[in-house]
């Protein structure tokens, strides 16, 4: 019963990325103070719209909250190896259907209630049955759960699955209280080293640590995500001391200005796939041919110079290299503007206007400005209307597809699947990957990865989006921080781990 509420595929990226660290004197006057050494202040650029991740899409609010304040029965530690989390050991059957997860004791959720099996359980079937955000997909392969007792959940599979157990450290896995879903958009009841304490739409929010977390104590007592529009208000943010720390700089020409003893520059990489969407349902872009006609039009590689200052990784599809089913695609479709104008004769869509739709979000804009100008000089002529970020965008181009092209960054880990199925936006007729994918899921780890690859290199060479870079992680901090994670493995920006030196 519960208690009544009272109120391994990352580590040759980590051992590539660079750390450029300050070590004077002149560092304790970043963060050395007393008052400070217990809270920090973190800058982002896409702020969330609401606290629900159940029924709004977007990275914004699992970043905000998983890890932090939500917790699963997994999760996966810096080199993106699976790990106990609110499970504390768990066994698999010899077919591969049947997980029995043994979970840890003493957790309480925010509000004071007793963490049990029943919250587990409670949880995973609202996945199923409740949640509008697309990634709950990603549970469908469940057949049932069962509760011998409050600290053991039995899961039962309809069938093995290679991918399961991954995606239960995303979002998918959070563990809710049953009696704390009544206002998810504005109340976060978890069972995470972290309470929110106060959320203001558009601005900030402020983190409380709990004397009750059953885990490891954070080093800071708060933490204050605080939400910029552009990575030039960030920046001098944190020059003027406002700030401690910028998770993502969202203009890396900026980076220069802060090589100094009293800052620290940490890049690395992430799982985040930038994406020139293409709408392959309806549209100009429904024709292949003219899909193909932009994929030799766009050349990545200055694309990448030019908007984002070199930082990222050409790829070539939706997998990132620390993926075990990763494979260079960057030469399946060459930039040939020649070839690209012949393809857009031969579609007859000369001069044609199409929409497209930018976020407004700094890498965004900066990639719409080239990519439209390449695309004109093979005769697409696009318009280009911003869309207010994630409200607009979320509402107008993901969820009621009223778009042509679009681009934005796909960071939830291992989304291939999601992204590029029938019912996404983009629209993508997933029938001839969908065996593919279902014999991939069930076969042996071998056969696993083979799969993998064919479903993303027959998604390319399909033209059904243009893969643009990796999107680099570079963060900027003051150099008294410890603990920034060189790489982001996951959609959560897990703050337990930072600290003052």
């Amino acid at each position: 019963m519960k208690t009544p509420r009272i109120m391994t595929w990352v580590a040759a990226a980590a051992a590539t990325s660079l750390l450029i660290t300050g070590c004077s004197a002149g560092a304790s006057d970043t963060g050395g103070d007393a008052q400070k050494k217990d809270s920090m202040t973190i800058a982002f650029t896409a702020e969330p719209v609401n606290l629900d991740f159940t029924s709004t899409s977007g990275v914004a609010i699992p970043e905000a909250l998983m890890e932090n304040v939500y917790e699963s029965l997994v999760r996966l530690d810096g080199e993106g190896e699976i790990q106990p989390a609110l499970a504390k050991d768990w066994t698999l059957s010899d077919d591969r259907k049947t997980y029995s997860f043994e979970l840890q004791d003493g957790v309480k959720f925010s509000n004071g209630a007793d963490f049990t099996s029943e919250d587990v359980k409670y949880s995973y079937e609202r996945v199923q049955k409740d949640w509008k955000n697309a990634l709950k997909s990603k549970m469908d392969i469940v057949e049932s759960i069962e509760t011998p007792d409050d600290s053991t959940v039995t899961i039962e599979l309809k069938k093995p699955s290679n991918t399961w157990l991954f995606n239960l450290t995303s979002l998918v896995g959070a563990v809710f209280d049953t009696e704390g879903t009544d206002d998810l958009a504005n109340e976060a009841i978890g069972t995470g080293p972290f309470a929110i304490e106060k959320f203001t739409r558009g601005q900030s929010i402020d983190f409380a640590a709990r004397d009750d977390y059953w885990g490891e104590k954070p080093s800071l007592n708060s933490v204050q995500f605080k939400y910029f529009k552009d990575a030039v208000s960030a920046s001098n943010a944190l020059k003027s001391g406002e700030i401690d720390l910028v998770s993502n700089l969202q203009a890396p020409e900026l980076a220069g200005e802060f090589q100094s003893d009293d800052y620290q520059i940490v890049s690395g990489t992430t799982n985040g796939e930038v994406v020139l969407s293409m709408n392959n349902a309806e549209g100009i872009f429904k024709d292949k041919k003219a899909r193909e006609a932009v994929m030799h039009a766009i050349d990545r590689k200055a694309v990448l110079d030019t908007a984002w200052a070199g930082y990222g990784e050409l790829i070539g599809s939706m997998v990132p290299p620390t993926d075990p089913y990763y494979e260079d695609l960057t030469g399946v479709w060459k930039y040939d503007p020649k070839k690209a104008k012949q393809l857009v004769d031969e579609a007859g869509i000369k001069g044609e206007e199409f929409a497209f739709t930018v976020p407004n979000l700094p890498y965004a804009k900066a990639i719409s400005e080239i990519v439209s100008a390449q695309l004109e000089e093979v005769g697409l002529k696009a318009k280009i209307s911003t869309q207010e970020f994630p409200a607009v965008w979320l509402d107008k181009t993901f969820t009621e597809h009223d778009y042509d092209m679009s681009v934005i960054n796909h960071a939830e880990p291992r989304d291939i699947l999601t992204v590029f199925s029938k019912d996404y936006y983009i629209g993508y007729d997933d029938s001839t990957i969908k065996e593919l994918a279902d014999k991939a899921d069930t076969g042996t780890e071998d056969e696993y990865i083979s799969g993998m690859k064919k479903i993303a290199r027959t998604i390319a060479e399909d033209a059904a989006s243009d893969f643009l870079f990796l999107f680099p992680n570079l963060v900027i901090a003051k150099s008294g921080v410890e603990g920034i994670p060189a790489n982001r493995v996951s959609d959560a920006f897990k703050i337990a781990d930072l600290s003052w030196s």
